[in-house]
């Protein structure tokens, strides 16, 4: 992938930072997948969460597969931070915004796989909850915590701001590629 080329194309969204990282570097922590178990409540209901991706090891074969990734943010406001309503409504511009970034990684020439926020909502029920495959595994993306990914330790390694304060939000999607 050529980088200018790349650059050239973010720069008509509102992506605040990214970085290009070695996945070699990424973490692969316990303690988030015991806070899906314990405190979301769509842990076990939809593929894109645990148990649904997988085992941890599992999601850490498959990051480590792709030897490289764009990790990247993506900036809202809201008008309040603690209306979680108003916060979580701004998360579909994000999804679409890498959804768009992981399509031209792919018509470069390269295969992805798509770590991003929260969890998948494309399907009301998720097919998980019936038993069946996802309907839409090239649509669908896993949130990053579900692979044990610490995004925050992503940001701090690679000297990227986690909080703007104010009424901001900092989204962060991972693309993994090969």
């Amino acid at each position: 992938m050529e980088l200018s080329q790349f650059e050239s194309f973010i720069s008509q969204f509102p992506i605040y930072e990214y970085r290009l990282i070695e996945t070699a570097d990424i973490s692969i922590e316990e303690r988030v997948r015991i806070i899906c178990e314990q405190e979301c409540e769509r842990y076990g209901s939809t593929w894109a969460c645990p148990p649904g991706v997988g085992s941890l090891e599992e999601c850490d074969k498959k990051i480590k597969s792709y030897p490289q990734g764009i990790f990247f943010s993506s900036v809202a406001e809201v008008s309040d931070l603690m209306n979680m309503e108003e916060m979580l409504s701004t998360r579909k511009a994000h999804e679409e915004i890498t959804t768009e970034v992981g399509n031209f990684i792919k018509e470069a020439g390269h295969e992805i796989y798509i770590l991003s926020t929260e969890s998948c909502d494309l399907c009301s029920p998720c097919a998980y909850a019936e038993g069946k495959p996802c309907r839409y595994p090239d649509k669908m993306h896993p949130c990053l915590e579900s692979h044990g990914v610490v995004a925050n330790a992503i940001v701090e390694a690679q000297n990227m701001e986690y909080n703007l304060g104010g009424n901001t939000i900092l989204w962060f999607s991972l693309i993994l590629f090969r």
